[in-house]
């Protein structure tokens, strides 16, 4: 017998650990997922921002975000980000 699991409640299975998030613009967002609401906006502590560029890709890293559930395209639940 398999279990249904509803995508809010793999969310928050994944708060307090890191997650991966592809966003539908050319971002890619690595952090600590401290917490979200119904509409998937997420508040993610240790952020690491890849961003592809013309000139290549530009890393950023920021302390706290909280980012718009609207923006995103995937969650990878323990993802560590893109390949260098």
């Amino acid at each position: 017998m398999t279990t249904q699991l509803l995508p809010l409640e793999l969310i928050d299975k994944c708060i307090g650990s890191r997650i991966h998030i592809i966003m539908k613009t050319e971002r890619e967002i690595i952090g600590t997922l401290l917490g979200f609401d119904d509409f998937v906006n997420m508040v993610l502590d240790d952020v690491t921002e890849y961003e592809n560029t013309p000139e290549g890709r530009r890393v950023s890293k920021l302390d706290q975000i909280l980012l718009n559930g609207n923006n995103i395209t995937m969650l990878i639940p323990g993802g560590e980000g893109p390949e260098a």
